[in-house]
Parts: structure tokens; C-alpha cells; sequence
């Protein structure tokens, strides 16, 4: 019983701390365009 009363608060703070790095990601703008590395790779343009 006591290996829950530390592993439950353990698994709420890795939780915590995931969920503040995706924000900061979404905040900093790395997910703005999710579809332009996809096209790129696509088109058949040399860049020179």
C-alpha cells in the first residue's frame, strides 16, 4: 500500500511534466505546419 502512495503522485508529476512540454511546443509554434516537410520532400524542384 505504501508503493501506491508513491507511485501514484510519481505517475501525476510525469504527467504534469509531459503535458507542460507539449504546451511549451505548441506555444513556441512546432506544430504550425505539419504538412510542408511532407510536400517538400514531394516536389520535384532543385533548389540551387
Amino acid at each position: 500500500m505504501t508503493g501506491l502512495a508513491l507511485l501514484i503522485p510519481l505517475a501525476l508529476l510525469c504527467g504534469g511534466v509531459a503535458l507542460a512540454g507539449f504546451f511549451a511546443a505548441l506555444r513556441s509554434g512546432q506544430f504550425d505546419d505539419p504538412d510542408g516537410a511532407a510536400m517538400r520532400i514531394l516536389s520535384d524542384e532543385e533548389d540551387r
